[in-house]
């Protein structure tokens, strides 16, 4: 059975989400944040014959989130995502995402895949690095932040703004670290959509004449720290192998695909 989740669902749905706390960041984080009862969000379910909650549909604006474990109605949430006029993109992981595709009436515009990879502990050789020049940012630091990750060509889409990233590290929905030489930052790494049982790492950067310096890995292992000291778990997304190669050797593991689709 497929019907809406309120309030009174939440107990239950979230002790479905927390089985891959970062596999369903966010989810949970928009469940945190908004609730059940918002006009841009809404959540669907699908129950058993026992009555079990095994899957969730989460619609944030245009966009549609699905998770299921196991097998799940495919069809049925197509159908509730074909039918709502809003609906131009779906994101999820692809053992997912795959089994909707080919359900949805609408065409697809733009599909793009990610590896997604996540970290529970770090590698026992990353306590062997010196993190005694890794500040963490205060709000003061966001304009030179901004400022580096636009300077870099594979940042050249980031949506970040100077008065989002200062507004993040004024409320503490997201934390950044970095490294500064010669007087300037010089490598950074942040988070992004944390709640309260995980974080997604971003915005890993280093300025090209500082590569090759152990920076970026020096910034991540500090931020990684400390979320993991909190209990939380990590995740990132990352579609370049030489980046990938870094966060293996932190202690991140591929743990799929995650995919993007854009609908007309």
């Amino acid at each position: 059975m497929l019907r809406r989740l309120n309030k009174k669902d939440h107990d239950v749905c979230m002790r479905l989400l927390k089985t891959k706390p970062a596999e369903n960041l966010f989810i949970i984080g928009d469940i945190e944040v908004y609730g059940y009862d918002q006009d841009f969000q809404k959540l669907w379910g699908e129950f058993n014959e026992s009555g079990e909650l095994i899957a969730v549909l989460l619609k944030f604006e245009e966009n549609y989130i699905p998770f299921a474990p196991g097998t799940f109605n495919a069809r049925g949430f197509a159908e509730i995502m074909s039918s709502d006029s809003s609906f131009k993109m779906m994101s999820g992981l692809k053992e997912i995402t795959a089994q909707i595709e080919p359900c949805l009436s609408q065409p697809c515009k733009r599909k793009r895949q990610l590896f997604y990879a996540k970290c529970t502990k770090l590698h026992t050789h990353a306590n062997s690095f010196d993190l005694s020049n890794v500040q963490q940012a205060i709000p003061d630091d966001a304009e030179e932040l901004v400022e580096l990750l636009n300077s870099i060509p594979e940042f050249s889409e980031s949506t970040m703004t100077l008065e989002r990233k200062r507004r993040e590290l004024t409320d503490g929905s997201a934390r950044s670290f970095y490294i500064k030489a010669d007087g300037k930052i010089v490598s950074t790494a942040s988070t992004a959509a944390e709640n309260s049982m995980s974080a997604m790492v971003v915005g890993v950067a280093t300025l090209e004449q500082y590569k090759k310096k152990g920076y970026a890995s020096r910034c991540m292992l500090k931020l990684c720290s400390q979320l993991l000291a909190e209990g939380k778990e990590l995740c990132l997304f990352y579609d370049n192998p030489d980046a990938g190669a870094i966060y293996k050797r932190i202690g991140f593991e591929d743990i799929g695909f995650w995919m993007m689709y854009t609908y007309k």
